[in-house]
């Protein structure tokens, strides 16, 4: 068995998708949950100066997105075609230029910036949540499997149903619009 070893936070964000991923395909894996105390003695030691971080054999690597699609790949959840696996990172790619889009609003929310959440609700997240969630939604509809790509789950459903679930937990009627979601 290869010994792996997800470093985050112990909060979902960007380490949650890594760790459903593992549930999901039922391997084990140490969680290895920083706190904040600890993060500044980590920090310096990491590829890029952040986290999520993954450790397999003692090798590390970073980021979000590559740790989900190396193991979305391993696990067999990555895609099924070439065409396929493009479509799940153009997917993954437009959901990154949102999280850019509506990051305002989120540093607000969660005390990394100053700012007026509810302005910043109303002028930044919801246009851009309207937008990309139509994207989305245009996904969904094309193929009628319940799945954004092709006929099985893939990394990018997880993604995107971590991030609508956080949403829910705030606001219920931001899907009000986009009910397949």
């Amino acid at each position: 068995m290869v010994p792996y070893k997800l470093s985050y936070f112990s909060v979902r964000g960007a380490g949650e998708i890594a760790r459903q991923i593992f549930v999901y395909a039922g391997e084990e894996f140490e969680d290895n949950r920083i706190s904040k105390g600890e993060w500044s003695a980590i920090e310096p030691n990491t590829p890029f100066g952040q986290v999520p971080i993954l450790e397999v054999d003692g090798k590390v690597f970073a980021q979000s997105h590559a740790i989900s699609r190396y193991l979305a790949r391993q696990f067999g959840i990555n895609r099924k075609s070439a065409w396929e696996e493009a479509q799940v990172n153009a997917i993954a790619n437009q959901f990154k230029d949102y999280l850019n889009e509506v990051r305002p609003y989120f540093m607000v929310k969660v005390g990394f910036a100053e700012g007026d959440v509810e302005a910043l609700a109303k002028d930044v997240l919801l246009p851009g949540f309207k937008k990309n969630y139509g994207f989305f939604a245009k996904f969904l509809k094309s193929l009628g499997s319940g799945y954004l790509v092709g006929d099985s789950l893939t990394w990018v459903d997880l993604l995107i149903a971590q991030h609508t679930a956080d949403l829910l937990a705030d606001d219920e009627s931001l899907l009000n619009e986009f009910p397949q979601f």
